[in-house]
């Protein structure tokens, strides 16, 4: 369960009464677009359905049964939200923006180059800024994916960006290669790999172009520095790093 901070209230009025109950407004959003996949414990601040959830208010058991033709509020809490509608205070729908803003944020970081620079990955702080020029409002009742598209068009005439991938190639001598590799192939996806007759380990990773400044901290990380990667861009162009 989640903390009653946490919550929103989804509010249904049906038959002359109101249902109210009190749930994550993430998870909310999606029973409403019936995308929800998760155990519905975990994001309800009470297994219970109210008349009035500020009071604590219960509704007659007749009721529930009148209207959702059960008293399980576990069957009704999802019947609540899809058709009833979702609560937020102004205090919400802000803290809402701003965690969505910090998400948004991150999930270009983690995608976006800079095309001009070679296709370094734009600093978090850049991404941030260039939001804040251009304007762009996060809609805190929206899923962060679904926003990322607007985002990108509005930040493309202030900086250069472009979503992409990025492949490494990385070598680990044999000292490290044991423990090593086993943290490098966690990091993206791995094309391949192999084991060198001197014991070091090859092995090729694709990842978003935003992480690699993190995979090549994490590469010097497990080997000491001793790592020696490179930007894999096709079979006659490869860049030592």
């Amino acid at each position: 369960m989640i903390s009653l901070d946490e919550a929103v209230t989804a509010r249904l009025e049906s038959h002359g009464q109101r249902f109210e109950v009190l749930i994550d407004p993430d998870a909310a959003l999606a029973i409403k677009r019936d995308e929800f996949d998760d155990e519905l414990e975990d994001v309800i601040a009470a297994e219970d359905v109210f008349e009035d959830a500020s009071r604590g208010d219960r509704p007659p058991e007749e009721s529930l049964e009148e209207v959702f033709e059960t008293t399980d509020s576990i069957e009704i809490i999802p019947q609540v939200i899809t058709e009833g509608e979702i609560q937020i205070t102004a205090d919400q729908r802000r803290e809402m923006q701003e965690r969505k803003h910090r998400e948004l944020v991150q999930r270009i970081t983690r995608n976006a180059v800079n095309p001009q620079m070679d296709d370094a990955p734009h600093p978090p702080d850049r991404i941030k800024s260039a939001l804040e020029e251009a304007g762009f409002q996060v809609d805190p009742m929206e899923p962060v994916e679904n926003q990322v598209d607007d985002a990108l068009a509005e930040l493309r005439p202030i900086i250069p960006i472009r979503f992409d991938e990025v492949t490494v190639a990385v070598q680990l001598p044999a000292d490290y290669a044991g423990s090593g590799q086993a943290r490098i192939r966690e990091f993206g996806d791995l094309e391949s790999e192999e084991w060198q007759a001197d014991g070091s380990w090859v092995g090729v990773l694709t990842f978003p172009a935003g992480l690699q400044n993190d995979f090549y901290d994490l590469a010097n990380e497990v080997s000491s520095g001793n790592a020696e990667t490179q930007i894999i861009k096709d079979e006659d162009d490869i860049k030592t790093r």
